[in-house]
Formats: C-alpha cells, sequence, structure tokens
C-alpha cells in the first residue's frame, strides 16, 4: 500500500511551538516618536520682518495742534535758508549795534559826532567869532582833516568887519618859551603894550612852524616891523595871521590824542 502523500513530519518545533501574539488586522503600525525642536537662544527673539513703526494717534480736538518746524532750506532750490530765527527763540545782540554807542577814538570823528554847542565851544578855542564857529560847525561831518581846513579857510575869508573884531579881541599876547631870561620877557612886554596903544588888540603872529629858540626874535621883530603899518593895512595882516593861527590850533586839536578832552584853548604858540 503507497504511504499517503500529505505526510506530516515530526519535528521539534511541533512538539515545541512559539507562542504569537494576537493577530490585530485594525491596529496601524507604531510610529516613530517626533524629534524635539532645535534650541534657539533665549536673545534673539526679533521677527522675520522688521516691525512697522506705529502711527502718531490723531489729535483730539482739546489738543492745540502742534506747530511746525521752520523750514531749514529752500523748497525750490535746496539752499539753505538765512531768514531770521523763530520769535520764541531768544535773539542775540548783534555787536555792531551795541558797538555805535561807543565813543570814537579818531578825534576827528569825535569833532563829528559832537553836539553842536561843544562843537561850537571847541572851535570858539581856536577862533574867537561866533559866526564863524557856527558856520564850521554846521558843515559837519568832515571826511579828511584837509576838508576841515578849507572849510574853517573858507569861513575864515568871508569874516565880517564885526567878526574880524570879535576874534581878534578874543586872542591874548604871544608867550614866550619857559626859560627865556626875564630882560627879554620884559623887551617883549614893553614892545606889545606900544602895539596894543596903536591898534587896539593882541599882536597876533603863527609861530607854528619856528623852533621855540626862535620865538623871541620872531616875535620881538615882527611888532617892531609891523609898528609902522596902517591900521587898515595891519588889521588885512592880523587877519591873515589869525587865519593861519586857526589852522594850527584845529590840527592840533583833531590829529592829537585826548585834543576833544576838554574845550580850553590848544596850547599853540601864538
Amino acid at each position: 500500500m503507497r504511504p499517503f502523500p500529505h505526510t506530516f513530519r515530526t519535528t521539534s518545533a511541533l512538539h515545541h511551538p512559539t507562542p504569537r501574539p494576537p493577530y490585530r488586522p485594525c491596529d496601524p503600525p507604531a510610529a516613530a516618536p517626533p524629534s524635539p525642536p532645535p534650541s534657539t537662544p533665549q536673545t534673539d527673539r526679533r521677527p522675520s520682518t522688521p516691525a512697522r513703526r506705529p502711527s502718531a494717534p490723531s489729535p483730539s480736538p482739546s489738543t492745540p495742534p502742534t506747530e511746525e518746524p521752520p523750514l531749514s532750506r529752500d523748497p525750490l532750490t535746496g539752499d539753505p535758508l538765512t531768514g531770521a530765527p523763530p520769535a520764541s527763540a531768544p535773539t542775540a545782540a548783534i555787536p555792531g549795534q551795541t558797538r555805535a554807542a561807543a565813543r570814537p577814538a579818531d578825534p576827528l570823528a569825535r569833532f563829528n559826532t559832537a553836539p553842536e554847542a561843544a562843537a561850537e565851544a571847541v572851535l570858539l578855542a581856536c577862533c574867537g567869532s561866533r559866526r564863524w564857529a557856527r558856520r564850521v560847525a554846521a558843515h559837519r561831518p568832515y571826511p579828511t582833516v584837509e576838508a576841515l581846513l578849507a572849510a574853517a579857510d573858507e569861513a575864515a575869508y568871508d569874516m565880517s568887519g564885526a567878526d574880524l573884531d570879535e576874534a581878534l579881541g578874543d586872542e591874548t599876547p604871544p608867550g614866550l618859551p619857559p626859560g627865556t631870561p626875564s630882560s627879554a620877557q620884559t623887551a617883549l612886554r614893553h614892545a606889545h603894550d606900544a602895539y596894543l596903544a596903536r591898534f587896539g588888540h593882541a599882536f597876533v603872529v603863527c609861530l607854528d612852524t619856528d623852533r621855540p629858540e626862535e620865538h623871541l626874535d620872531r616875535v620881538l621883530g615882527g611888532i617892531r616891523s609891523r609898528l609902522d603899518n596902517e591900521p587898515e593895512e595891519e588889521r588885512v595882516a592880523s587877519a591873515e595871521e589869525l587865519r593861519r593861527v586857526t589852522r594850527a590850533r584845529l590840527i592840533h586839536l583833531v590829529t592829537e590824542k585826548g585834543g576833544l578832552t576838554g574845550y580850553s584853548r590848544p596850547s599853540v604858540a601864538v
């Protein structure tokens, strides 16, 4: 008899079967655990896109509108504006404005800016004619000393007889330098007394171009030579010497420092 074709072989596995887990057809396969997120530094919390600046809130009706700042550049050309500062900003004093009140250092400038009465008093120290002084003072300001001297000469040439008498009557006898011997002073005094008795006014001579040691001879010689003049002739000579003396006094007045500090007659030999 042929053996049955489906014969089971007996093995150890059959005798010792391995337990199987129970079959669960509906359970899905176990998923892998999620990986932890990468650690991020605590300081880097900025967003990936730049934050937008919040817009300023619109002013409430009770809040007054804020004034716009002044333009610093011209909207058309773009050039910086050079206008005055805003009214709220304090304005500094301009040095040029405060300097105008200072006293001019130039004697001619002080003469030009002196009050009218003071200028006339200064001019009367140079020439005793009031009409002459008013006329010269009225033509201020003078740009140069030469312009002042030219105006003084013109006013002197236009003096009337009364003006000349007033100016000559204000003159004093010429003085001599310190240290002149008393005998020379006595001789000069006698000569001048003779001149005064003849012409009725002080002897006038300009010694501006002479040295001090020549003054005695110049004055004594002038008195003796002019004593023989006629009154009208001597009047013309005196008027010319007075004009020259006035020029010398004016030059001394407006060119020397401090010449206008006082209103006395300048110390110019006459």
